[in-house]
């Protein structure tokens, strides 16, 4: 087969699997662009490269395999950058393909020429700068190997604008990547494991802390099988939420900075903890040497740089979550714990999560919970930065885990409403809601101009309350309520913005009865902005105060 290096990527990525690419033409990735043409692809163009990286994303995010995006050289590369950290951040698969100058012009300072694998190094789990089209037949099955095993994260292929025209003839494409099935026992320290089961089994007061790693590995059966074996109370945090059911008995939600005081409090008398998939985040921990004083710990992770990092475990093991859990499930005796339940079901009643507000639409709870009843179980719940989205996780239903998405290790702004659209279009069956801030929306608005283009059923609830509201909360509780930058001298009429990017809106403020138009404005197919007003001063509570323990939270 006569092929250019160009038709060899597409031809490739159809074989991998791949259906939709996100991205922005520009004149260094041309020769793809002309490839993409006569594939079987679909490209989606984004309105901005970051907005390209996190519908990528958001497809990733959904399907468990890597999602693909593009970015031509020079600003290209640079604003796709914050969606590679976040990628990295939150262990997300993703391939993003940049052009580059011809390779004569590498190192002159040409024309939209930037040395993309310094700029990238750091927040890629790699990068390769394609330097011959051979190069293209190990790089590209290497690629997505690479993004989608072990801990996964996102990938660079950088390529020259002559290497995608240069030719070669092929007998075969490349084989695409497959993951691997799951390790058999004999693959994992046995010894480990049963060390492990050992200490679980003599705990008299355990926790089971679960981290993004579970929603990766599509472990949350696995999860909940072992928490109910072992009658394990457990907590899990922002990334993975939705791995047991909220109204699960030994569901403690969701620890940390604005966690349940009853989650952080059980941490505090946990005599063991069992950490699986989980990186001991200072958003989740608090004080690091405060946290879960009184317990050992078993660390489990797939990526071995963990393990210690950031707390000495008592034992150490790098393996997949879902294969741990696995042997974990073989190895512990089954048991209940039923002083321990006793004392967990006090802590709740003792320091509960009160969510005022609940019963009312106009109010921050009771915006999350009329949504969450109109969507139903089944729907895709992204997030942007801010107030709302712990709003959000503090509240909302989860069901699935990989049904919730939010930038957690990065805390991007302008991550929610690109990743809704990727999300719809991995899960075209499911409906979609975006949960934003007034603040966070402007970072990414032009992809209202993608969203009206595909018509995908995505809803944006946006919080408006003419603030950067977690920023605004902090300068009040912390730095003397002097709000500088925090506070908007005016706020944009989204409404109008949206319909005229072509997308229908609803504002909650011109209705005496928000309740009833908000139900028929989530069931109505297609795009929907839903402008919902909500008091600038308004908190999410408890918080913990920062450089201070879980247990010191303001409520």
């Amino acid at each position: 087969m006569d092929i250019n290096g160009a038709e060899l990527i597409t031809r490739y990525l159809e074989a991998q699997g791949v259906t939709h690419v996100a991205g922005i033409p520009g004149g260094a990735l041309l020769p793809l662009y002309r490839a993409l043409g006569d594939s079987r692809l679909i490209h989606v163009l984004a309105r901005h490269e970051q907005g390209a990286g996190f519908i990528a994303q958001g497809i990733a995010r959904v399907s468990g395999r890597a999602g693909v995006c593009l970015a031509t050289s020079g600003p290209g590369v640079t604003n796709v950058v914050t969606a590679l950290a976040d990628a990295k951040a939150d262990s997300v698969p993703l391939v993003c393909i940049t052009g580059q100058v011809p390779r004569a012009l590498i190192g002159t300072d040409a024309f939209q020429e930037i040395r993309t694998g310094h700029l990238v190094d750091s927040v890629t789990k790699a990068h390769f700068e394609v330097r011959a089209v051979e190069d293209l037949l190990d790089i590209l099955p290497e690629a997505f190997r690479i993004a989608e095993s072990g801990r996964r994260g996102p990938v660079v292929i950088d390529v020259p604008k002559d290497v995608q025209t240069e030719r070669l003839r092929i007998d075969a494409l490349p084989a695409p990547f497959r993951p691997a099935a799951a390790d058999p026992a004999g693959a994992l320290d046995i010894d480990a494991f049963a060390h492990a089961a050992t200490m679980i089994d003599a705990a008299q007061r355990p926790v089971l802390y679960l981290g993004g790693g579970i929603t990766q590995a599509r472990a949350q059966a696995l999860a909940q099988q072992l928490a109910e074996h072992a009658d394990l109370p457990t907590t899990t945090t922002l990334m993975a939420l939705g791995t047991l059911a909220p109204e699960h008995p030994l569901n403690l939600g969701m620890l940390g900075m604005h966690g349940a005081r009853y989650c952080n409090q059980a941490l505090e008398e946990c005599d063991l903890l069992i950490a699986v998939g989980a990186r001991f985040d200072d958003r989740a921990t608090g004080r690091a040497d405060r946290f879960a004083p009184r317990a050992r710990v078993i660390h489990i992770d797939a990526d071995r740089y963990e393990l210690g990092k950031l707390r000495k475990p008592d034992l150490a093991i790098e393996a997949d979550a879902a294969d741990a859990l696995r042997a974990l499930l073989a190895a512990v005796p089954a048991t209940t714990r039923p002083a321990w339940r006793r004392r967990i079901e006090t802590l709740r009643t003792e320091l509960p999560l009160d969510m005022p507000g609940r019963d009312d639409p106009r109010e921050p709870f009771g915006l999350i919970h009329a949504v969450a009843q109109a969507m139903g179980p089944d729907a895709i719940v992204t997030t942007d930065v801010g107030q709302h989205q712990m709003w959000v996780a503090q509240a909302y239903p989860f069901a699935r885990p990989e049904h919730w998405l939010t930038s957690g290790g990065l805390g991007t702004m302008g991550f929610g409403l690109p990743a809704a659209i990727g999300a719809a279009l991995a899960a075209p069956e499911r409906s979609v809601v975006c949960f934003s801030g007034d603040g966070s929306v402007l970072m990414n608005l032009q992809e209202l101009a993608t969203l009206a283009d595909l018509q995908l059923d995505v809803k944006l609830v946006v919080m408006d309350n003419a603030a950067l509201g977690l920023v605004r909360q902090q300068q009040h509780l912390f730095y003397q309520r002097r709000f500088v930058g925090s506070l908007f001298p005016q706020t944009p009429a989204l409404c109008t913005i949206a319909e005229g990017f072509g997308v229908p809106a609803l504002d909650l403020a011109a209705t005496d009865d928000p309740l009833p138009r908000l139900r028929e404005a989530l069931k109505q197919p297609g795009p929907m902005l839903i402008r919902a007003p909500i008091a600038t001063d308004a908190q999410v509570l408890p918080m913990v105060i920062p450089g201070r323990a879980n247990t010191e939270a303001m409520c």
